[in-house]
């Protein structure tokens, strides 16, 4: 069995990991899942990608632990910003994952981790990610991680979480988020019909496209190397403790604001 379990969104925010991975198609509950099973080492790592959103995220996530018995599940992708020392391609580590239906908390362990992330229910415009950081204290928001800390509780599973930031504070989302259909799935097609026909979101497009592959590079390079540790021998291994924290080097890390917010995906995440 793997030690770890990734839930993803989508394929495309963890394509560098799946890419050399074996594509296994299984069905749970009566929902057909692709999972994504390490070709490499001791296998010890399973991919889901999910869908979008908190309800996609969940069903993966106990699909996952049902199928694979993981010892940590992690909640992986793309998050947008909620201050402005938060740029695309900065991967984010937080300390607290928060949902924002009933303000439950999961907080993660580990010395390089810092931070709020608040998990939101739709698409998060400008005017929405200023009133999350204002509400929650929080830095980033995602759409799936809450869903997954509370299956990973459930099962009494450890959780942890790392996002990469795919689009800043300021950045509006070109009305991405009716194009998200109830199985959490992105209309790519219906959306760049949609975009086509409005010339005043071409430049917004072409910029969420942009943030989009280069959050997606950056989370490949980050999950390759989690990836590589996970598969050393016993004796290199960094120890079974270092599975609570898939945290960047801290030179790798964005600093914390001077003064902390006190009191899609991703803002809009795709």
């Amino acid at each position: 069995m793997p030690k770890v379990a990734i839930v993803a969104a989508l394929e495309r925010e963890v394509s560098r990991l799946t890419k050399s991975s074996s594509r296994v198609e299984r069905e749970y509950e009566g929902r057909g899942f692709v999972f994504f099973e390490s070709n490499e080492g001791r296998d010890e790592m399973v991919v889901v990608c999910g869908g979008i959103g908190v309800e996609a995220a969940r069903r993966a996530a106990e699909a996952v632990i049902a199928l694979y018995g993981p010892a940590l599940l992690q909640s992986v992708g793309f998050a947008g910003a909620l201050d402005a020392s938060l740029h695309v391609g900065n991967v984010f580590a937080p300390a607290v994952v928060i949902d924002a239906r009933d303000g439950s908390r999961a907080e993660i362990e580990g010395v390089d981790r810092q931070g709020t992330l608040v998990t939101f229910m739709a698409v998060a415009g400008i005017d929405q990610k200023a009133n999350l950081a204002r509400a929650y204290g929080a830095r980033a928001v995602d759409m799936e991680a809450s869903a997954v800390a509370a299956a990973a509780r459930a099962h009494g599973i450890r959780f942890s979480t790392t996002k990469v930031i795919s689009d800043e504070y300021d950045f509006e989302m070109p009305g991405a988020a009716r194009f998200i259909d109830p199985q959490g799935r992105f209309r790519t097609a219906s959306f760049a019909l949609f975009a086509a026909l409005r010339p005043w979101l071409w430049r917004r497009v072409a910029q969420l496209a942009s943030n989009s592959r280069k959050a997606a590079r950056v989370l490949g390079q980050h999950l390759e190397h989690f990836r590589q540790e996970l598969n050393q021998p016993p004796d290199q291994a960094l120890g079974h403790e270092s599975l609570k924290t898939l945290a960047p080097p801290a030179a790798a890390r964005p600093e914390a604001p001077a003064a902390a917010t006190s009191g899609v995906r991703a803002g809009g995440h795709e």
